[in-house]
């Protein structure tokens, strides 16, 4: 198992470019299937999560021309559908929650479809309901194999139906969006996602020539197609990403520089740092963040005491909680962190109290940190990755601490974040990876 060994204190400074992002790849390169004809990807992560799916797709026999790291060029002409249902792709597909993906174009284009029990982050429930109650309204038989520990969906023709979705789920919502665009008749899906990697699949697919109107809107009107066709797609710059390179600049009071950070998509999240005190500048697509020796949290008008929670878009995303919790315990002030979706996502905050942090864990999904406006650094101590997000957020901590810290399971966090010590180092961090031999790289 690879670790970071990290000595942190170090002040950085530079520029770094946000990866594209993984969310909106997960759901683009399953996209892929819909088509016989080329699909060219541009802006891809180099990351485990989004590399694991693209070799699923070329076991099933998807022509796969890697151009370079970050693009590639798609022929769905002559898939092997019968894999799908085989042991070597449950295996594989079960460590990925991503291959969920794959369900809407395969039942759309090849009226059958393999589910493996959910993979990735343990941070809680992840259901699939919104997934198969969906394809069941467009006229799929759903069927759970207990032995293969699979879910199978079939269907001679899918049919446009009213689906009202009972959570506004963006997997769930890109999902039946890719089972419906050949569905016969017309398609609305209300309470649908609208997070702007949902924006990018639904334009990806009217290129393709799908008829999808409401883009953006929390409702989606679907005119079924009977072919679609070649196109070519550009990821956005990585919002996750962006953020913790936000909440990096000020736990470790740097000078950083976020290039290319696609601002029109960012939401609410420049402001949400914003309510933690720390400062930053929008130069053309640029975000600035200046040195800041301290920052402040704010309260609520009425002096409150200030409390930021998950909400589907257009509010704050779930997969930065855990980056504003670790910047909140160094600010000045308290904040009340409420993790709405998932229950076990704040579990890693023992760490961040093992190092010095003044958190109080309410229950699985609050936790209220009290800030110690630096007049106690956090320390470094050994801690393992627990996810994806909480793992970078453990390696900002370790960035900021006085000492050394080491980071276990950092697999975890390559799934998500692509050369994060490579690039991180290049803006002055002291940061080294060991791999299971005992072999460093890259101090």
């Amino acid at each position: 198992m690879s670790r970071f060994v990290v000595n942190g204190g170090n002040i950085l400074k530079g520029s770094i470019t946000p990866q594209g992002a993984k969310n909106e790849a997960l759901q683009i390169i399953s996209a892929v299937l819909l088509t016989p004809e080329k699909v060219t990807i541009s802006n891809i992560p180099d990351i485990i999560d989004v590399n694991l799916l693209i070799e699923l797709l070329q076991e099933m026999n998807v022509k796969v021309d890697r151009i370079d790291r970050a693009t590639c060029t798609f022929q769905a002409d002559d898939v092997d559908v019968d894999y799908l249902g085989s042991q070597a792709y449950k295996k594989k597909s079960g460590k990925l929650r991503g291959s969920v993906m794959f369900a809407g174009p395969m039942l759309s284009r090849f009226k059958k479809a393999y589910i493996p029990k959910p993979g990735g982050d343990k941070i809680g429930r992840r259901r699939l309901d919104t997934h198969i109650i969906g394809f069941e309204k467009l006229g799929a038989r759903f069927e759970f194999d207990d032995a293969q520990q699979k879910y199978q969906l079939v269907s001679p023709q899918l049919k446009g139906a009213f689906i009202l979705l009972d959570e506004p789920s963006v997997t769930g919502t890109a999902n039946i969006v890719m089972a419906a665009v050949m569905a016969e008749g017309t398609t609305t899906i209300y309470n649908a996602a609208c997070e702007p990697y949902l924006q990018q699949l639904c334009k990806m697919l009217v290129r393709m020539g799908a008829k999808i109107s409401g883009i953006g809107s929390n409702m989606l009107v679907i005119d079924g197609v009977n072919y679609l066709g070649a196109t070519e797609h550009t990821m956005l710059p990585d919002m996750i990403e962006i953020g913790s390179f936000i909440g990096l600049a000020a736990m470790t009071q740097s000078e950083i520089t976020i290039k290319n950070a696609g601002i029109q998509h960012l939401g609410v999240i420049p402001d949400k740092f914003k309510q933690l005190g720390i400062q930053m500048e929008f130069r053309g697509d640029d975000i600035f963040i200046p040195a800041q020796e301290s920052y402040e949290i704010q309260t609520f008008l009425d002096g409150s005491v200030l409390t930021i929670y998950d909400h589907p878009w257009p509010g704050f995303t779930p997969d930065l909680l855990s980056i504003v919790l670790v910047v909140a315990t160094q600010a000045h002030g308290s904040v009340l962190i409420h993790q709405k979706m998932f229950e076990s996502r704040l579990f890693f905050v023992d760490k961040l109290m093992d190092m010095g942090a003044q958190i109080i864990l309410c229950d699985p999904h609050r936790a209220t940190v009290i800030g110690l406006g630096r007049k106690h650094h956090l320390r470094g101590i050994t801690m393992s990755s627990p996810d994806i997000r909480a793992g970078v957020a453990l390696l900002i901590a370790a960035l900021s601490a006085e000492g050394k810290s080491i980071i276990q399971n950092i697999e975890q966090i390559d799934r998500g974040y692509q050369n994060i010590d490579t690039r991180l180092r290049a803006l002055g961090a002291d940061i080294e990876r060991i791999e299971p031999n005992g072999n460093g790289n890259g101090k």
